[in-house]
């Protein structure tokens, strides 16, 4: 009973390595693999067919969906008749090697980036070999170092508040990894406080004191390198914040204060403007008004009942505008009065100027005679020095005509003794102004004039 189990077994066995030897399988050698941004990758992938010839090999690359739920994306499409079709998407940057006889199908990329980070299937089809491994996945991992990440804090650092310090990279590949340091005001490493949190780059601080002030660093860390960002938290009692908006507030009550007596000030003066021009255009036509005389109460209600008694005698009314005339021509009169009284004054003032003026002008004037005479006078000592200059001049060239001469007559007595003298005038002559002697048996010669 046991042997033929055995039997039995071992031929299922048998069955199933057949079938699995005469079936098309496709494999990809490894789960993902791992590259950098900007890099030309080879995705390798092979597959034996069950028959070594076949008519129609079809290979096909495929790479999983942007979103969750959608098709996947065709890569490219290969068939064994030479037609290559490539997606727009990766049109120019993808490419198929293969060799159908040696069931290489390898998948070449060229710059890959962040949005090659998925998923990548190699597909073969072949008529009447449909059983097997039909296609093989692998990840494609772009590996790019953290960007810098970026700290912020969210809430009120105030004491007895609850914050949040958020930092987060931007970009990262594979995702960054996040860590936070705290530093006291001395820049000294200090252990979290009980309640505190770090998860996924959020430090939570609760119950914020005057100890949490510092100095925070996070760092944004994947297998290629790292990056940090830092801040400084400042915990300051709420009174500070009450004093600040305070302080608004009475700034801004001040600003309106000053802004409403602007306006009354400015609404009193065109009141004061407002009565200056009606006074001087004069009293409205049909106005009366009483004598300006000031009388009391009782006055006012005795006349008031002398009113009743006798109508035959009524008060005597004074028109204003005869006021407003006198008044005017007693101001015009008294005005022209100041004007004759300052007048004398003015044309006093205008002859001591007229005065002051000719005496400056006759100043200045014999000012000028005194330069203009000394520039004479060195003018003349020029010219004198001009003049005795022109003489020196003259006798110099009168002395130059006697050299010549002198030096004319010495040759010549030279020639005629035989140089006997020659030796008594080889010394210099120093003597400009005694003129040269002449020897004894010079013969005579007239005078060249």
């Amino acid at each position: 009973m046991m042997a033929s189990q055995k039997g039995t077994f071992a031929g299922v066995l048998l069955c199933l390595v057949v079938s699995m030897t005469v079936a098309l399988e496709v494999s990809i050698p490894q789960q993902s693999y791992e590259f950098a941004r900007g890099d030309n990758i080879t995705i390798p992938c092979s597959f034996k067919p069950k028959n070594p010839i076949n008519n129609l090999v079809v290979i096909s690359w495929l790479a999983e969906a942007d979103k969750p739920g959608e098709p996947e994306v065709s890569v490219l499409t290969s068939y064994s008749t030479g037609d290559l079709d490539i997606s727009d998407r990766y049109e120019g940057r993808a490419s198929l090697e293969q060799d159908i006889a040696k069931g290489v199908a390898n998948l070449k990329l060229s710059s890959i980036g962040l949005q090659d980070n998925r998923l990548f299937e190699c597909r073969v089809a072949i008529p009447k070999d449909d059983k097997g491994q039909l296609a093989d996945t692998t990840r494609l991992v772009v590996l790019v170092a953290p960007s810098v990440p970026v700290c912020k804090v969210d809430g009120k650092a105030e004491y007895f508040q609850n914050i949040s310090l958020t930092c987060q990279s931007e970009e990262g590949s594979p995702l960054p990894t996040y860590k936070w340091q705290g530093y006291d005001v001395r820049n000294m490493p200090r252990a979290p406080a009980p309640r505190t949190t770090d998860k996924d780059g959020v430090l939570s601080l609760f119950n914020l004191t005057m100890e949490s002030s510092g100095y925070y660093v996070c760092t944004s860390t994947n297998k290629i390198r790292s990056a940090k960002c830092n801040l400084t938290l400042s915990v300051m009692p709420p009174s500070m914040a009450l004093g600040s908006t305070a302080g608004i507030i009475g700034g801004v009550v001040v600003g309106v204060l000053v802004l409403l007596i602007i306006l009354i000030y400015c609404c009193c003066c065109r009141k004061k403007k407002d009565k200056a021009e009606e006074y001087a255009m004069g009293v409205p036509e049909g106005e009366e008004f009483h004598d300006d005389k000031p009388v009391v109460n009782g006055e006012v209600r005795q006349t008031r009942s002398k009113e009743g008694d006798d109508e035959d005698h009524p008060p005597k009314i004074v028109d204003r505008r005869d006021q407003y005339k006198e008044r005017s021509e007693k101001d015009y009169d008294d005005r022209r009065s100041d004007y004759d009284d300052r007048l004398p004054k003015i044309v006093d003032r205008r002859d001591q100027y007229k005065e002051r003026s000719e005496k400056d002008y006759d100043d200045r004037r014999s000012d000028y005679d005194d330069r203009r005479s000394d520039y004479d006078d060195r003018r003349s000592d020029y010219d004198d020095r001009r003049e005795r200059h022109d003489d020196r001049r003259d006798q110099d060239d009168r002395y130059s005509d006697r050299r010549d001469r002198y030096d004319r007559d010495r040759v010549y007595d030279e020639r005629s003794d035989g140089g006997r003298y020659s030796d008594r005038y080889d010394e210099p002559y120093d003597d400009r102004d005694r003129p040269p002697s002449v020897p004894a048996n010079k013969p005579t010669k007239p005078l060249l004039l």
